[in-house]
């Protein structure tokens, strides 16, 4: 994949509410609950109780059948702020990816959330597999940190396409406090 397959059409979703919420989960100290919501691009299915969870994650989109393959399949992960800035954890997991991999390549990938700031990576693997990874700081008052991510194959004909709803899932991803719907 070359950089300029990341000019991405980034087409704006309209922002829903009530419906839209993907992933929460619940307080965790002096984190209150959280949720993360998104709509879905067209023909994508939402998963965050059943193929996520098999595979310890908050959430998943992916399209047609669920085969349990990481490929074009987009990953939603949250975890306990740890790290000081969005900074470090994008260098961290740069760090991770080239020590497993060290002929892989990394390049760094602009996002325009405007709902939080984004900070993203394309890693081209040795094995021919690239990975976008985005990291999202909803802000200190969260307590989480949240990224997306997707592996494709490298040359994957349908790259534009899959990389175009990732961006638009990336770009439309909103952090909320989550409240416990009433019964």
């Amino acid at each position: 994949m070359t950089l300029s397959l990341l000019v991405f059409c980034t087409s704006a979703m309209a922002a829903q509410t009530g419906d839209d919420v993907l992933a929460h989960g619940a307080r965790d100290g002096d984190a209150p609950a959280w949720s993360v919501a998104v709509a879905s691009p067209a023909g994508w299915t939402r998963d965050c109780c059943m193929y996520a969870k098999a595979i310890g994650v908050d959430a998943v989109l992916y399209q047609g059948e669920w085969t349990g393959k990481p490929d074009r399949v987009m990953v939603l992960n949250t975890w306990s702020r740890k790290l000081a800035t969005l900074a470090d954890e994008v260098a961290a997991d740069r760090k991770q990816y080239l020590q497993r991999d060290a002929k892989g390549k990394a390049t760094d990938l602009r996002i325009g959330n405007p709902h939080m700031p984004c900070a993203g990576v394309v890693y081209q693997g040795s094995d021919r597999i690239d990975d976008v990874v985005v990291f999202c700081d909803p802000g200190q008052v969260s307590g989480i940190r949240l990224s997306w991510s997707m592996s494709f194959a490298d040359g994957d004909a349908t790259l534009h396409p899959l990389l175009d709803a990732f961006m638009q899932v990336v770009t439309n991803t909103r952090y909320e406090r989550y409240v416990e719907p009433k019964k």
